[in-house]
């Protein structure tokens, strides 16, 4: 898909336009204006292929997303025809990679494309759970429907996100204040503490003659550190991205001590609104399992969820299906076996997912608690090993004269 810029004019008012298009050529980029009502004087071709749009889809934010999805539902909601609805949306985001990734689906809508194929094209921005609820809305002509329930499952997990994100903000600002006082005292007070001994002639204490020898070692082959450093960052970078490393990172996640528990909650409301979801919207049993588990982001629990539908596809229920997977919490077969039994699985889950992210506000709020006094421990072994590095040393040598 190519990008084009014009000059118009409109049939209606003949109003000068400039603005840019996505097509597959020129000539199509021309039947695009003429079907807006647009009269093209120049169309001139920007060079922006799918590489250029490749490299804004990182960029797009997940509030642009949210916003996206719910303008979209309250206009297809009104009435007004895919092709309408998008170019509006186009033109009321502020976001210009999101602008682009629009632009792009309704060229393809234009094309002839269903809605689903579309949004396919993309999928750094829009994961499989929205791909799915967009072809089953699209199928079963709720498409208002899905993409508000897309949009809620979107701010589900981003405000699930924020809560952790924010929890490990304080200790991790803690730990680089930490590191930053650490080397100022290396490299700016122990060697002025070693100068001193070196003047009277007397040998360092064991403790601060370790630290002058780290801190004159990185000053002497800081080029070397560096190299290290990048050479330790690279491997470890490309082993997170192997299977070993993925999986490895999984199973790191599910048993990280203090952590393990808000993961573990995280992803089992993960799936409970995931799957919620999905069936509400008319997904199909097999499919939903599927896509909850790519939804995961953890390939341990997708494999426990993966093994749960290959019992289902045998013809065993859902919920003993789940029973006595790993890391697959207790609650969600229980409540899914309710919903088994009363013919109201979704509801069932809706309330398993609730459960979760309700204990998942407790726990972070727990975590956080626990992590102060963790802090404050480690600050006093910090600023006692400073102590008796410089301080005990100083000391030392005024009781001498």
């Amino acid at each position: 898909m190519k990008r084009f810029t014009y000059v118009a004019n409109d049939s209606k008012t003949g109003q000068k336009l400039k603005g840019s298009i996505q097509a597959e050529n020129e000539r199509l980029a021309g039947k695009l204006l003429l079907d807006r009502g647009l009269i093209p004087n120049q169309i001139s071709e920007e060079g922006t292929g799918e590489g250029f749009l490749a490299s804004f889809t990182n960029k797009i934010a997940t509030k642009d997303k949210i916003v996206f999805t719910r303008q979209f539902a309250t206009l297809i909601g009104a009435g007004l025809p895919l092709s309408t609805s998008l170019r509006t949306v186009a033109e009321q985001t502020n976001s210009k990679p999101m602008k682009v990734v629009i632009e792009d689906i309704l060229a393809s809508v234009e094309g002839g494309k269903s809605l689903a194929d579309s949004f396919s094209k993309h999928p750094k921005v829009f994961d499989k759970v929205y791909l799915a609820l967009v072809a089953a809305g699209e199928m079963s002509g709720t498409l208002d429907e899905s993409l508000k329930r897309i949009a809620m499952q979107q701010e589900k997990d981003a405000a699930m996100m924020s809560k952790i994100r924010g929890a490990m903000t304080y200790p991790a600002i803690v730990l680089v204040v930490i590191l930053i006082v650490v080397a100022f005292m290396m490299f700016t007070v122990v060697p002025q503490v070693e100068n001193l001994y070196n003047d009277l002639r007397q040998p360092l204490p064991a403790l601060t003659a370790i630290l002058v020898g780290f801190a004159t070692l990185l000053t002497r082959f800081w080029w070397l550190a560096i190299i290290i450093l990048a050479i330790a960052v690279f491997f470890i970078a490309r082993f997170l991205r192997s299977d070993g490393g993925v999986k490895f990172m999984a199973v790191f996640k599910l048993n990280v001590p203090i952590f393990k528990g808000l993961f573990r909650r995280l992803y089992m409301a993960r799936f409970a609104r995931t799957g919620q979801i999905l069936l509400a919207t008319g997904v199909q049993m097999l499919d939903t399992l599927r896509i909850s588990g790519d939804a995961m982001n953890n390939v341990v629990v997708q494999k426990s969820i993966d093994a749960a539908a290959e019992k289902v596809k045998g013809g065993r229920a859902l919920s003993e299906s789940l029973k006595g997977q790993d890391y697959i919490l207790p609650l969600v077969p229980e409540m899914i076996s309710i919903g088994e039994q009363s013919g109201k699985i979704d509801e069932m889950l809706a309330k398993a997912a609730q459960v979760y992210e309700d204990e998942l506000d407790e726990q972070i709020r727990t975590i956080s608690t626990m992590i102060e006094p963790i802090l404050m421990v480690l600050l006093a072994v910090v600023a006692g090993g400073m102590i008796a590095a410089i301080l005990f040393p100083i000391y030392a040598l005024v009781n001498m004269v």
